[in-house]
């Protein structure tokens, strides 16, 4: 007997099971109808760039005709709440890119000429290796969220940076000590911003009887609204006026550095290196690069996830692109006198007033992005009910999904512990640059590439695994040397002393 024979034979036998299964209310149980083709599909496949995971469904709850399946786009993953992502809450890849922009352009760029000023030309190269570092080390930690099945096809069956901490190194240690290093980045990076309106603030109005720390209170009043963010999509509209801000005044400093190009500084960029500043430049620019933490997020909101890598390309290029450019502009219009934040130099003091305040709006945009994130990845920590997993405390939403109002005065106390700590840490890109050489370079170089080595090393092929291997060296050697050379410019400056020797070594 052939094998076509007994496929045919047994799909008969199936044929026949339904009148044996009949229910006393006459209810039956009804089959999905597969082709040959067709039978191989399994329940979670990857379809026009978006996850099955269950059988397409008719009213009764039963499987409906396989010969419907392609009809059915976008049936989503259970996420970590236990609950289905609402189809509406969905965004697009240019949602996704003005995430990124935000992430990767943010308010950093003004402290990027500080970073020329500190690294040199090195900064500038640094700028691009760096930015095409991240844009790998981003698209291999959305593959690891993913697996090829027997049939050849890819399975996203992991959600988010902690779930594939957790396969690596396991629940106990691998998912918390991932999940405590990005709660601390998001943390830190909205403390920087907060600390950058007051900074922006006090630079604007130096007259005023105001203190820095009276400022960043000031600050902080509208990004108390940020406790009622419980949607994506309204993050991603935030970023996109964001990004609208950021290119308005990059803009305005970019003309106004042209017209000061007959005064342009060029012999005080250093091309030699020098070992107490050019470290602190790298924990600044890696630190400007970090979204890691936030694109299997992202990656998973997409209506399209094929179009992930091309989102990526293109935010990457145009920051490393932007980045190199405005911040050698800059560095040259100011030489040696360039400060933390670039338009501490803008001279006229109207002028001045206005590109501060615009920043200001940029950087109060800027903030409920990582706010956003570190409270998702603290709710799936500690907040979630029995049903959920279980965790340390209940869940701050309820059975309809509203928040509760404990929930909602942790968040307001949440905005008001970052305002504290940007009041007692005042050093802006010293601190950047700290924070940057430690959990950024983990992040963003480490962990993606031993992750990916470690998940995939049986599919990857040489060249691949030699890249991956590369950018973990450059990662300890970034952060090891990054951390030692900030930490110690930062004692310095609490003790009034300029950052680095004036020897150096």
């Amino acid at each position: 007997m052939g094998w076509q024979e007994c496929v045919n034979r047994l799909s008969g036998t199936i044929r026949t099971i339904p009148a044996f299964l009949h229910k006393d209310k006459g209810e039956s149980v009804k089959f999905a109808k597969f082709s040959h083709s067709e039978s191989e599909r399994e329940l979670n496949v990857i379809q026009n760039g978006s996850v099955q995971t269950s059988m397409p469904r008719d009213s009764s709850g039963w499987t409906s005709d396989g010969d419907d399946w392609d009809n059915f786009r976008y049936v989503d993953e259970v996420s970590e709440q236990g609950h289905q992502p609402n189809p509406r809450e969905r965004i697009t890849e240019w949602q996704a890119g003005w995430n990124v922009t935000n992430a990767i352009q943010g308010m950093f760029i003004v402290s990027f000429p500080y970073a020329v000023h500190q690294g040199g030309y090195w900064s500038i190269v640094a700028m691009v290796l760096i930015a095409y570092i991240c844009c790998h080390t981003g698209k291999i930690l959305v593959d690891c969220l993913y697996e090829t099945n027997p049939m050849g096809r890819l399975v996203r069956v992991r959600t988010s940076y902690v779930e594939i901490a957790e396969h690596v190194w396991g629940r106990r240690y691998g998912a918390r000590l991932v999940n405590m290093a990005q709660i601390i980045e998001l943390l830190m990076t909205c403390i920087l911003y907060v600390l950058l309106c007051g900074d922006l603030v006090e630079g604007s109005f130096p007259d005023s009887p105001l203190s820095l720390s009276s400022w960043i209170m000031v600050s902080t009043v509208p990004l108390l609204a940020c406790a009622f963010l419980t949607s994506l999509r309204r993050v991603s509209w935030l970023s996109f006026w964001c990004t609208v801000a950021h290119m308005l005044i990059n803009l305005i400093i970019l003309i106004y550095c042209f017209i000061r190009a007959p005064h342009w500084h060029w012999g005080d960029v250093k091309l030699r290196i020098d070992v107490w500043t050019l470290p602190i430049a790298l924990g600044i620019i890696v630190f400007s690069y970090t979204s890691q933490i936030f694109l299997p997020t992202l990656e998973g909101n997409l209506t399209d996830r094929s179009k992930f890598a091309c989102m990526m390309h293109w935010t990457h290029v145009a920051a490393a692109v932007f980045k190199a450019l405005f911040s050698y502009i800059g560095f040259l219009t100011w030489g040696l006198a360039t400060q933390e934040v670039i338009t501490n130099n803008l001279p006229h003091p109207s002028f001045k007033i206005v590109v501060n305040l615009i920043l200001v709006a940029k950087a109060l945009l800027s903030y409920p992005l990582p706010f956003y994130a570190a409270v998702d990845l603290m709710q799936t920590a500690l907040f979630k009910d029995s049903s959920e997993g279980g965790t340390l405390f209940p869940s701050c939403m309820d059975e309809r999904g509203m928040m509760k109002v404990w929930g909602l005065a942790l968040r307001l106390l949440l905005v008001i512990f970052t305002t504290m700590l940007a009041i007692i840490i005042p050093h802006f890109s010293l601190l950047m640059g700290l924070i940057g050489s430690f959990t950024g370079t983990m992040l963003s170089f480490v962990w993606p590439c031993y992750f990916h080595l470690k998940i995939k090393w049986y599919v990857l092929r040489w060249p691949a695994r030699a890249l991956d291997i590369g950018i973990i060296v450059l990662g300890f050697l970034f952060g090891t040397v990054g951390m030692y050379y900030s930490a110690h410019a930062l004692s310095r400056a609490f003790r009034g002393l300029p950052p680095e020797p004036i020897h150096g070594l």
